[in-house]
């Protein structure tokens, strides 16, 4: 009797060990996620096309895997319709995850899911018919995005914040995703402590480093970022809240928001954004930045939008 207790005992420390593990961002699942978005199999990730619709999809089957609810009725998908130029009724949609904490305000943290594809909806811009894979650009987020819903699900304290996760459609279309969303909220927006926006995060320069966009979009983050620092992985801040990522819109909407990006490069929106050149464990790095950001914020009870007020 005391053995198999002992035995079980042994089997709850090593399950517990275990899920303590999932919480820390993983290069190799980080590189795995990125491996199938930006596979041929999805043909780029493109709108309205099927390698779109699978990506969508996969995350979907992500957030449920996870336990986050759904917040659109017993939906993942946020469905929207809209016009490009001379293409007209364009279908796609946003993939939205709860982790629901039972708080009265919610971190919004996202990522576009959508690439280029194979260039039909372009209009002669890029080359028509090739697959752009879009490893960097932006499979890498929605890897990052995974990867911190992971470590908020299975962090055994329970946040004095809910989590809401979205991974956006049709934003290389002109951020169609995040313009729908917060045109119509899932949730107050008024409630929403800030919003996080990954966007190119795999392929760190470490001349460069790291940009995180949002500084000057509320009172509170520079005692934020104060003696904030992760081992390998060096960042500046630019004030600029507006920009061309889906944390634009929010931050439109008096929303406060950071966004992550590791910069352009030569591979940018060219079929050779491929997912062996990414930079799996400097990623990892970045998102532990990102996690030690979160849990500082959410010492503070409200941040104070200092950005432009939308008429």
């Amino acid at each position: 009797m005391k053995k198999s207790l002992l035995l079980l005992i042994c089997a709850g420390g090593l399950y517990a060990g275990a899920r303590a593990q999932d919480t820390i961002p993983d290069a190799g699942r980080i590189q795995r996620t990125v491996n199938y978005l930006a596979s041929d199999k999805l043909k780029g990730r493109g709108t309205a096309e099927k390698g779109g619709i699978k990506a969508s999809n996969y995350v979907a089957r992500q957030f449920k895997k996870l336990g986050l609810k759904p917040v659109h009725g017993n939906s993942y998908f946020q469905e929207f319709i809209f016009d490009k130029q001379a293409h007209k009724d364009i279908p796609s949609r946003n993939v939205i995850g709860l982790l629901d904490n039972g708080a009265a305000r919610t971190i919004i943290i996202g990522a576009h899911y959508d690439h280029l594809g194979t260039a039909v909806l372009f209009d002669g811009k890029y080359p028509i018919g090739q697959i752009h894979n879009g490893a960097d650009d932006n499979a890498s987020g929605v890897a990052g995005l995974l990867e911190l819903a992971r470590h908020y699900v299975y962090n055994h304290t329970k946040e004095s914040f809910n989590f809401l996760f979205i991974a956006f459609g049709g934003e290389e279309l002109g951020l169609q995703g995040s313009k729908y969303y917060t045109a119509h909220p899932l949730m107050p927006l008024d409630s929403a402590h800030f919003m996080l926006n990954m966007d190119m995060i795999g392929r760190y320069n470490p001349e460069r480093g790291l940009g995180i966009g949002g500084f000057g979009s509320a009172a509170e983050w520079p005692a934020v970022f104060k003696d904030v620092q992760q081992p390998g992985i060096r960042f500046f801040t630019d004030a600029a809240g507006k920009g061309a990522s889906d944390h634009h819109n929010f931050y439109m909407h008096n929303v406060p928001v950071l966004f992550f990006h590791t910069g352009g490069h030569d591979d940018y929106h060219k079929p050779t954004d491929d997912a062996p050149k990414l930079q799996a464990v400097a990623e990892a790095g970045i998102l532990q930045l990102g996690i030690q950001l979160i849990n500082k914020v959410m010492t503070f009870p409200e941040l104070h939008y200092t950005g432009e007020q939308k008429n």
